[in-house]
């Protein structure tokens, strides 16, 4: 048994989403690297960082990402494998390009409570406009709007209706 501590640069970009690990972002691995009966058992943990943008509001986001992966390196034999030994050597690109793309946020945001964009402006919203403003009627239903007016008029100008025993 072995285990290993290293950082590796990219020289790729990963991800094809709104987020990804760009060119030249650094990954540091910690593996452990295992002899075992049928192979090589490969496990660790990846710590990375992913930058993109926010989908509600299309800022721009940096967050750390923590992944764990652990697979098993066959000896070449007659059995097909997704991961074999080849000339005593592992090749880990693979199992950690996997692991850390599928650890990528599907719809990430900048905070939980991201309020996004205006439909009607396309401007983000703040905290204070987050007030909705009333939306306007379609004009089927402005008959029903006049009844209701109305009716609310007629309740503004009478008094309680109050019963005495």
């Amino acid at each position: 048994m072995r285990e290993h501590r290293f950082t590796v640069t990219l020289a790729d970009q990963w991800g094809e989403g709104i987020v990804s690990y760009p060119t030249g972002s650094e990954l540091d691995l910690d593996v452990r690297v295992e002899s075992v009966h049928e192979g090589i058992l490969v496990s660790g943990s990846v710590d990375a960082e992913y930058i993109g943008v926010c989908g509600r509001c299309l800022t721009d986001i940096s967050e750390p990402v923590g992944v764990e992966f652990q697979e098993l390196f066959a000896y070449p034999g007659e059995e097909e494998t997704d991961f074999e030994v080849q000339d005593d050597h592992v090749d880990l690109e693979t199992l950690v390009r996997e692991a850390t793309v599928l650890a990528l946020p599907f719809q990430p945001v900048c905070q939980p409570d991201c309020p996004g964009l205006d439909p009607i402006t396309g401007e983000r919203r703040t905290e204070g406009t987050r007030a909705e403003k009333e939306a306007p009627i379609d004009p089927r239903w402005s008959a029903l709007r006049q009844i209701t007016d109305q009716g609310s008029a007629a309740q503004s100008r009478d008094p309680e209706n109050t019963e005495e025993s």
